[in-house]
């Protein structure tokens, strides 16, 4: 194993726990960056550009056909086929967190329209599902089966928020496990069928899923109601016939107590599992390699890798797979430095050689990636999933790099901001009102003085009326400053008003016009 050091590019803000990484053909492109998207990238995906130990975020972008991907934090994603044999593949998306703390239910499918060698393009679609539909959660796995020529999502664990009936205001982002169901998800029909296992009787969370035809295996994973990490070993077998599936699960020895660890695949039958948490606040030094063959699973202890001191006396760590044997790792900066780094980048080298790109198995190691002041165990509160690979496109930088000195501060002009003495948007409770808004309220610029931002909705605005401002060039003055602004208004100009002219006395029998001086002259001769 080797341990090196990687530089991040000025664009570091982007990097926050729970953000998801998709590789296509050896391009990496991550999502889930922090707040919404903006201008630089209306889109939210970046192409992950590493070079020399060098990390760049580069904007992606979408198809005009495509749907609104919002910046989801820690979803489950999985690689899918048409079948085995296929070499196209698409990303499956499914749940997560938005910048709003709201939990997402829906499930987008990521496929590459076109590409050349410095531009990707994208198309996003939204999949509707019927059925048993699985709630919103997060820290969840999904994975793709192959049976009879036929393919299936399968769907397990993650948390969710306390059902609405027990969710108070002092802990309205309190979550707790989902029910241990297992969902069968038919992405070509869109059905969705639930079922019950006995021998899963507890609900897990940022748990390492292996899988590998039609078999997938669960190891480790954090219960949240038991506060426990057991050492779990399941193995989930589905049977695609014509008619109904088939599932069933057996519980195997030999588990290992671990959550939020790394998976990374070394070769056809063999992985690697890397860092995690054995207990609340205690880090897992140790390095595992899992061996698949023969429809049997093996997992045993390996050398670890030269770890640094920071790594070492690090609290939490974090990070995922980068594909070909490698592993991206991240610790936090030291804040005892005057100037400090938001976080410290490593890349784990497991295996010198690549993995056959036509593998037929696949990995979803689920990294737990809750923000600071959940009410959640400590490790879950500063991971986040962060998986690449040292590809890049071809050619130099002239491709548009993100530069996040071009946004605006977004503390300043955030949607949760207190706009008014009167503001009661909170984003806890938050609903649309105009049909305009989506996931954030509609919001306009008040002209006065520096400027600031206000809430449609605070403002008593009527739909009609904010559509009409956002689409003209009007100033506008909120309701606090309007009469100041009528005050300061500069009068319109009034244009003076023409006066008949005066009839001029002529000379009698003159055509001539008489001066001032003439008619003054005349006037002392006749009086």
């Amino acid at each position: 194993m080797s341990l090196q050091m990687v530089t991040v590019g000025n664009n570091m803000a982007l990097i926050q726990p729970g953000f998801s990484l998709m590789n296509f053909d050896g391009q990496v492109f991550f999502f889930g960056q922090k707040g919404w998207p903006k201008r630089s990238c209306p889109t939210g995906v970046f192409h992950f550009d590493v070079k020399h130990n060098h990390l760049k975020l580069k904007p992606a972008v979408f198809s005009k056909d495509s749907c609104y991907l919002p910046p989801l934090r820690y979803p489950a994603t999985c690689m899918v086929k048409g079948s085995l044999e296929s070499e196209k593949h698409q990303y499956i998306i499914h749940g997560g967190k938005t910048p709003n703390n709201e939990l997402s239910d829906k499930i987008y499918v990521m496929s590459v329209v076109s590409k050349n060698n410095k531009k990707v393009t994208f198309r996003c679609m939204e999949k509707d599902l019927v059925g048993d539909v699985p709630e919103a959660r997060y820290g969840h796995s999904i994975d793709v089966v192959y049976s009879r020529g036929k393919s299936m999502g399968v769907l397990f664990g993650g948390r969710s928020y306390m059902p609405s009936t027990q969710r108070i205001t002092e802990k309205w982002n309190s979550v707790a496990d989902c029910l241990p169901h297992v969902f069968l998800v038919d992405f070509e029909f869109g059905c969705a069928t639930s079922y019950i296992l006995p021998e899963l009787q507890d609900g897990l969370s940022f748990h390492v899923s292996i899988a590998r035809n039609d078999t997938i295996y669960i190891l480790g994973g954090h219960s949240l109601a038991n506060n426990i990490r057991p050492a779990n070993l399941y193995r989930i077998r589905v049977d695609l016939p014509l008619g109904s599936p088939a599932i069933n699960c057996t519980v195997l020895p030999g588990g290992i107590s671990v959550s939020s660890a790394i998976l990374t695949q070394i070769n056809n039958d063999e992985f690697v599992i890397v860092g995690g948490y054995q207990l609340e606040n205690q880090k897992r030094m140790i390095c595992n390699i899992v061996s698949l063959e023969d429809n049997k699973i093996e997992i045993r202890e390996m050398e670890t890798p030269d770890w640094t001191p920071d790594i070492k006396h690090s609290k939490i760590w974090f990070g995922n797979n980068m594909g070909n044997g490698t592993i991206f790792l991240g610790i936090p900066g030291d804040n005892k430095q005057a100037v400090s780094e938001t976080f410290y980048f490593y890349m784990l080298k497991c295996a010198e050689d690549d993995v056959n790109e036509d593998q037929k198995t696949f990995t979803n190691s689920q990294t737990s990636t809750d923000d600071p002041g959940d009410s959640t165990p400590f490790e879950d509160s500063e991971e986040f999933c962060f998986s690449a690979e040292a590809y890049s496109f071809d050619g130099d930088d002239e491709f548009d790099t993100y530069n996040e000195d071009d946004e605006e501060d977004e503390s300043e002009t955030g949607y949760w901001i207190t706009c008014c003495p009167t503001c009661d948007v909170d984003m806890n409770t938050w609903v649309p009102f105009y049909s305009t808004e989506l996931n954030k309220p509609a919001m306009i610029y008040c002209s006065h003085g520096d400027g600031h931002w206000v809430h449609a909705q605070c403002m008593d605005l009527a739909e009609r009326t904010l559509i009409h401002l956002s689409a003209g060039s009007n100033k506008y003055y909120c309701n606090e400053h309007v009469g100041i602004a009528r005050a300061l208004q500069t009068p319109k100009r009034v244009l003076p008003l023409k006066k008949p002219p005066m009839k001029s006395l002529r000379k009698k029998g003159s055509g001539k016009i008489l001066t001032p001086a003439k008619k003054s002259f005349l006037r002392r001769l006749f009086d």
